[in-house]
Order: structure tokens, then C-alpha cells, then sequence
């Protein structure tokens, strides 16, 4: 019988206990007991109910969901990662919990990051090809320093297994051609983990653009800067890939060619800084222009004390500002031209000026832009265009391509600086 129950008739009993001794003797003194008896039963008997009710049906959907991942587990593609770095740990750390692809173990040449991933309770491979050799890893996250990225990512897809790279993907775009031919040769899926095309910012400014609140965008300015220097290890070293145009320029140029995928970049020229780290790039200025479409200008800095906006974008009809990742920004626009000019000039502290006197505060109006609660901005988007392209139901989210024009333009990029001279490209 239920518990429940059980507690319910002993209180039901006690309490016709009570009554009868009431009537019989008609004394309180001896019904009191039975009663507080039997109220007792049946109070008890509420709260075990509603216990479990309550608590019992939560523990039990809590059990179905853990039953229902794990079933999921069995069929999750498993990844095995080598370079067990910060990024390969934020990697990991974003794909506990995710039902597509579990983490089964790592191989790295330093034992200090591989005591990191046994104490997660990793694989811990004892060489790169025992990790490629094992038959149970599906895809590989290669998140090694850039140098050697060519020969992991073409290891890897020579042993059957798909891949997902790190960027830079490559030092040039000559190295991911040789990647692409590979993935082709073999059947497996290649692709890069260009995951800023889903920042909140970006998506904000995007979405300004394309709903034509700006009306036709002729120059977009897209910044990043510190003031703290670069922080130690490949970074700081050229022959490992370091430097800011392969470390953050990778990011700014892949975000304005995934906004104009449709347009070619028929120009580009950059010119580099290297203040103080006189082996690579440190601060840089790049201005590519798109066939038939705006001019972009990037720049990164480590030594900016006082930053630019994040964005600053300008069209014909207004200009857009994003100041930060926190998407505090602006729009403003124009609600008519202003035809009439005034006769007079007007006065400032620099001196007289009338190109450059002040609009007419009724011919504007500003749009406030706030934070997008509605973006998913993770690495899991780029895990979902993975896995949906290995099993055919789906697109990359990084194709191999894409990334392939980001590495030319940077090429250009190089060759732009190393002559201060613009470089005509059709890329």
C-alpha cells in the first residue's frame, strides 16, 4: 500500500478513536490524545503527498533527461583535440553539455597542459598518431601554434578524420590550398573556427546596415585596441604565425567579406607598427576596398591609451557608432536634406567655418542601439555547421573557401606593408 494512504487511515482511525472514547465517557481528557493522534496522521499524510508529487515528479523528469542525454551520448561524434591551449580549453568548456560532440582526449607536447586534461578526465594521448590512429575519435580540433597547422590539419584528414582548425587556419593562403585539396581528395568535412561572424556587436552593426537605416554605407571602420602590449608566448614570435593581423586582423577582415560575400576586393593596403615588439606586428592599419561597395578600414592596436569606437560606420543618409562589445552605440540619421544654406558664417573656437557649421537638430533623429539578447554568439554555431555537414542535413558555417579569401587578402596585406604600396587584387 501507499505510504500515503497508510499514514491517511491510521489518522482516520485514531480519529473515530477519539470520538467514540468522547462519547462513551464524555471525557476531553481521554479523546484530546486520539484526536491530536489522528491530525497528526493526516497532516503528514498531505505533506508526504505533496512531497511527492512535487519533489518525486522532478526527480523522476530530472532522471528521463539525464536517461534521454545519455542515450544522445551514444550517437554524439567524439573529438579528439591537439594543442590542449587556452583555446582548446575554452573549446572544451563550451562543449560540456552540448549533445552533438563529446571531447574523448588530447595529445600536447607540454605535460603540464596534459596533467589539465587528465584532471578533467580526459584521454590523454601519448603521441599525436596514437590520437589519430584511434578509431573511435570522428573529428579532430587542431589548436596548435599557427605553424603547424598545415601539417596536423592534412595528418588528420589523411587518417579519415574531419577537421576543425584554429585561426589563423594557416601562415598563407598557399598552405590552406593544400588543406582544401586534401579534404577534397579524402571525403572529409575542413573547416575553421572563424566564430567572431557572431558577435553581438558585429550582428548589431549588420543589422543597422542592411535594414537601410543608413542608406547606401560607403566606408565601415571596424577597431580593436588594448594599451597593455601583447601577452607572452606565440604571439610575440613571427615564425610560430604571431602578430595582430593573424591574430585579431583574421577576425576583422573575415567579418566585412562574410557582410559582402558577394563583393570582390579589387584593392588593399596596410601599413604596420611595430612599437614594442620589433619582430612582428603589433599595431596595424588596414583599408581594403570592395567592387562596387564600401572602402573597410581596420585597425588593431596594443598601445592605444584612448580607443576608437568599435564601429563607425557611414552611409549616405547617417552614420552608425558602436563604442564597445557592449554594444553601447548609436544611429544618426537624416529626416531631410538640408538645401538652404545661411548667408552667414558661423564662429567657432577654431575660427569661421560654413561647410562645417552644425545641422539643424529637427532634420536628424537619433536611434539609441542596445545589446541584442536575442544573438547566440558561442562556439557552438561553428560545432552545428560542423556536424550538420558531416551528416549531409546541412551547410558549414565556415567554409573552407571563405576562409581561403580572408588568408589572400591578408597575403596582400603582408606584401602591401612590406613595399607601402597598394596591391590591386580580385579576391
Amino acid at each position: 500500500m501507499n505510504r500515503g494512504r497508510l499514514f491517511v487511515l491510521l489518522g482516520v482511525a485514531w480519529l473515530a478513536a477519539g470520538a467514540v472514547c468522547l462519547a462513551k465517557s464524555n471525557s476531553a481528557v481521554v479523546s484530546i490524545p486520539f484526536g491530536l493522534a489522528g491530525l497528526f496522521f493526516v497532516g503528514w499524510s498531505i505533506v508526504r503527498a505533496a512531497w511527492d508529487a512535487d519533489w518525486g515528479r522532478s526527480a523522476s523528469a530530472l532522471e528521463r533527461e539525464q536517461s534521454a542525454f545519455e542515450r544522445k551520448r551514444v550517437n554524439m561524434l567524439q573529438l579528439g583535440i591537439i594543442g590542449f591551449g587556452g583555446m582548446a580549453g575554452e573549446h572544451h568548456r563550451e562543449l560540456k553539455g552540448y549533445d552533438r560532440v563529446s571531447v574523448k582526449g588530447i595529445y600536447d607536447i607540454d605535460p603540464a597542459r596534459e596533467a589539465d586534461a587528465a584532471r578533467e578526465g580526459l584521454v590523454v594521448y601519448e603521441s599525436r598518431e596514437a590520437l589519430l590512429e584511434d578509431p573511435a575519435i570522428d573529428i579532430v580540433l587542431v589548436a596548435t601554434t599557427n605553424e603547424v597547422h598545415k601539417e596536423i590539419c592534412i595528418d588528420a584528414l589523411e587518417h579519415g578524420k574531419h577537421v576543425i582548425c584554429e585561426k589563423p587556419v594557416t601562415m598563407d593562403a598557399a598552405e590552406l590550398e593544400e588543406i582544401i585539396a586534401v579534404a577534397k581528395r579524402t571525403g572529409k568535412v575542413f573547416t575553421v573556427n572563424q566564430n567572431r561572424r557572431t558577435n553581438c556587436d558585429f550582428v548589431l552593426m549588420r543589422r543597422q546596415v542592411e535594414a537601410g537605416l543608413l542608406g547606401e554605407v560607403y566606408q565601415l571602420e571596424s577597431a580593436v585596441e588594448g594599451s597593455r602590449g601583447m601577452p607572452d608566448g606565440w604571439r610575440n614570435i613571427k615564425s610560430l604565425g604571431g602578430g595582430m593581423l593573424l591574430d585579431w586582423g583574421v577576425h576583422l577582415i573575415d567579418q566585412l567579406m562574410y557582410m559582402y560575400a558577394d563583393k570582390k576586393v579589387t584593392s588593399v593596403y596596410c601599413r604596420m607598427e611595430s612599437v614594442h615588439y620589433p619582430e612582428i606586428d603589433d599595431n596595424f592599419e588596414l583599408v581594403m576596398t570592395f567592387q562596387d561597395g564600401p572602402t573597410g578600414c581596420v585597425r588593431v592596436g596594443t598601445n592605444d591609451f584612448i580607443t576608437h569606437p568599435r564601429w563607425h560606420v557611414m552611409g549616405k543618409n547617417g552614420t552608425l557608432e558602436i563604442a564597445d562589445w557592449d554594444c553601447n552605440g548609436k544611429v544618426i540619421r537624416s529626416l531631410y536634406d538640408e538645401k538652404a544654406w545661411a548667408n552667414e558664417i558661423v564662429m567657432t573656437k577654431a575660427g569661421p567655418t560654413k561647410t562645417m557649421a552644425p545641422r539643424n537638430a529637427a532634420s536628424v533623429e537619433t536611434i539609441d542601439l542596445h545589446y541584442p539578447e536575442d544573438v547566440r554568439d558561442n562556439l557552438l554555431v561553428v560545432y552545428d555547421g560542423l556536424v550538420d555537414a558531416i551528416s549531409g542535413t546541412g551547410e558549414l558555417w565556415v567554409k573552407p573557401e571563405e576562409a581561403l579569401r580572408v588568408m589572400r587578402v591578408i597575403d596582400a596585406a603582408f606584401q602591401s606593408a612590406e613595399n607601402n604600396e597598394v596591391v590591386k587584387t580580385d579576391i
